[in-house]
């Protein structure tokens, strides 16, 4: 009994174990298996080797070497020595991928290569020349990349400068990091004086001559063509029998003084601006509404600016010595060159004026706290012209009855100190406003007295005029 059932276990489990091969099978055959792929070399995996143009590098592998790939052999090539050691070479600018693989396929090494420029040359000088900064030199395809910290601008300017000199060819991106970005303050005077003198003489004349049928009228009005109009209406009349003479007769002479002393303040590099001045109307053309009818038009009109401009870059080369590079313009309006023109009122004018125009640039080294002057910028013009009648103008004496005189004469001197500061943050306390102490006056100071303002004494503040120079204590006889 029981051995019949050991039988029966057994049949058993031998019918559903081939059952079970049985399914297994007809799923397989039902749903075919997905071939795996295995990625063997990759760039994740693979270690980066920078390599200058014409230079190699020398490895040891763990394994002995069956097979090598590199994907652009005309970039860098491999050169196995032995079984575990080979030669990687640069040949040109460029990256490529390089791979050894062992007698089974499989991946000994990978390594992405990027061929640069040489730059050895460069980073030597670099450290020779700023040894108290970190700035270092990468090759970036077929430029150069300058990165690090430099003591001061002037000092990334230069690397870059020098770079730029070297890579030949090729582009330099300067991402040079100034560690103490100093700031230059810039005290400027523009002083300015212009002379100008003027004379005008001129006699008109206005009569007849002759008596009956015979009788000749003339009427001579000679103008003032180098000042364009006479100086003013006052003039001496004169009459003898029938011929009246006006003389005009005028005489001018003026000074004109320009004085400007903006002070700036920049970091270095950097470039700041400032000007003084006004703006004075352009026309630019005639706008019209063309739905009405009339049309209506309207000036368009430009603004151009005139007045003491001031534009600096500094660059702090190292402790105490600057390189400024300025620009500086004075200019003003002058009835010289302008032009007159219609304006959109039928009937109207309108008057352009020109601009004077006096330039200076430069770019100096200086240390900080001295002076550049630029001086020297003197201008002198003269203007004379005669007119009159033809033949009677040119009598040695009665010519002047026919004849005006008009002379000009203009002397204009320009002179530009420029003093740099390197300068350092200050703190609210130590400075001062121009309205310090300011109050104003009472009611009965105004009235009465005249005054408009009232002037306190700045706290903390002793009067120099005040201050007691000598001696102090007991004589003694």
């Amino acid at each position: 009994m029981t051995k019949w059932t050991l039988i029966r276990g057994a049949a058993l489990a031998t019918l559903v174990a081939m059952a079970g091969v049985g399914s297994l099978r007809l799923s397989d055959a039902a749903e075919p298996r997905t071939p795996v792929i295995q990625v063997v070399g990759s760039e994740s995996s693979s270690r980066q080797v920078a390599l200058g143009i014409g230079k190699a590098v020398i490895i040891d592998l763990p394994a002995d070497i069956k097979d090598v790939l590199v994907a652009d052999p005309t970039i860098a090539n491999a050169v196995v020595r032995s079984s575990r050691r080979a030669y990687m070479i640069g040949v040109k600018a460029g990256q490529t991928s390089i791979f050894y693989f062992d007698a089974e396929g499989r991946q000994i090494a990978g390594f992405d290569i990027a061929v640069t420029r040489d730059l050895n040359g460069l980073r030597a000088a670099l450290r020779q020349m700023f040894p108290e900064s970190d700035i270092r030199a990468e090759g970036l395809g077929d430029g150069v990349l300058l990165t690090g910290f430099a003591a001061n601008q002037g000092e990334a300017q230069q690397a870059f400068d020098m770079a730029t000199r070297l890579a030949g060819e090729n582009k330099v991106s300067n991402n040079i990091s100034v560690r103490g970005r100093d700031q230059v303050m810039l005290k400027v005077t523009v002083a300015e004086v212009q002379r100008d003198v003027i004379k005008q003489l001129g006699i008109d004349l206005k009569g007849s001559i002759g008596g009956g049928s015979s009788v000749l009228n003339f009427n001579t009005s000679n103008p003032f063509s180098a000042q364009g109009s006479a100086l003013g209406p006052g003039s001496l009349v004169g009459q003898f029998r029938s011929i009246t003479a006006t003389l005009n007769a005028m005489d001018r002479a003026g000074v004109i003084r320009t004085l400007a002393e903006p002070n700036l303040t920049a970091i270095s590099g950097e470039t700041a601006t400032f000007i003084a001045g006004g703006e004075f109307p352009v026309p630019n053309g005639l706008s019209c509404d063309t739905t009405r009818t009339p049309p209506v038009c309207q000036q368009q009109i430009d603004w151009k600016k005139f007045g003491v401009s001031l534009a600096f870059t500094p660059i702090v080369m190292s402790e105490g010595r600057i390189s400024l590079k300025v620009m500086t313009e004075v200019s003003d309006l002058s009835s010289d060159g302008a032009i007159t023109l219609g304006g959109a009122v039928q009937g109207t004018t309108l008057t352009v004026p020109s601009i004077r125009t006096r330039r200076a640039e430069t770019v100096v080294e200086i240390p900080s706290g001295g002076a550049l002057a630029m001086a020297g910028m003197i201008q002198e013009s003269t203007k004379q012209q005669l007119n009159g009648l033809p033949g009677l103008m040119q009598l040695p004496i009665l010519g002047s009855l026919f004849k005006s005189r008009d002379y000009i004469n203009r002397q204009t001197e320009l002179m530009i100190l420029i003093t740099p500061y390197v300068v350092r943050a200050v703190a609210q306390k130590d400075l001062s406003r121009p309205d310090d102490g300011f109050a104003d006056v009472p009611d009965g100071s105004s009235i009465l007295l005249g005054r408009l303002n009232k002037i306190y004494g700045i706290p903390d503040k002793v009067d120099p005029r005040k201050v007691y120079h000598g001696n102090v204590g007991f004589i003694l006889d």
